[in-house]
């Protein structure tokens, strides 16, 4: 039986497929040259999209790649050594940068423009809502962006000389919080009012009638903030 090499069977192959691909372009593409011609062009372009695509196999190694650093950016495993930083929206709940009230400095002596005390329930005067102030700087501390995107004109620009507030407030449900960081122009302090807000159990002992009662390691950061005014 005669020997046949790859070569040959590959010429073979290309020489019976010839035929049919004939048939088939003018079949479904049309009976004159020019309408052949048009799918036949159209044809390769394909297939030369394919071959650079999915039969590519550099092509599937970049795409291999990119999915695989989704799925660790996905589960946090970002490169070695690759600083990242947190989204602004969470580091208003805490953060170790001094931002929005989380400076672990003492707050002593206590400025006299610094109106409000830690423990005082307060009302926001736009929304009316009741909040209770769990710490302050006596001007604005806050990321640069988050800066520009709260204090764009003239007028906000003053407030970021003004004393500003960490407020808890309770949110729609009764186990919702909400977090802000408030100037003192728009807090204003209330009195035989508890508000029921989540978390107010880390920041004080009880409630004496008139406003919370700083636990020890907050007393330690606002040392002044017990002391009534003479």
């Amino acid at each position: 039986m005669p020997q046949m090499s790859a070569a040959a069977a590959l010429q073979l192959c290309l020489l019976l497929s010839a035929l049919p691909a004939q048939y088939f372009i003018s079949r479904w593409c049309g009976s004159t040259a020019t309408q052949r011609y048009h799918a036949t062009t159209r044809l390769l372009r394909i297939w030369n999209q394919w071959r650079t695509s999915f039969l590519n196999a550099t092509a599937w190694a970049d795409w291999t790649n990119q999915q695989f650093s989704k799925v660790k950016s996905l589960i946090g495993l970002g490169q070695e050594g690759e600083p990242v930083s947190p989204p602004v929206e969470t580091m208003i709940f805490d953060n170790d940068q001094g931002f929005f009230g989380a400076s672990k400095a003492v707050r002593s002596p206590r400025p006299p423009f610094v109106f409000l005390r830690v423990g005082e329930v307060v009302m926001e005067r736009k929304g009316h809502m009741i909040g209770v102030v769990v710490s302050w700087d006596p001007e604005l501390r806050a990321p640069k962006e988050w800066v520009d995107k709260m204090y764009s004109n003239s007028e906000d620009t003053k407030a970021e000389k003004t004393p500003h507030y960490k407020v808890l407030f309770g949110g729609s449900g009764p186990s919702s919080l909400m977090v802000a960081y408030l100037p003192q122009t728009q807090l204003e302090r209330i009195t035989g009012m508890r508000p029921d807000i989540p978390t107010l159990g880390n920041y004080f002992t009880h409630f004496d009638g008139k406003r919370f009662v700083m636990q020890d390691w907050l007393r330690e950061l606002f040392p002044e903030d017990d002391v009534e005014d003479s």
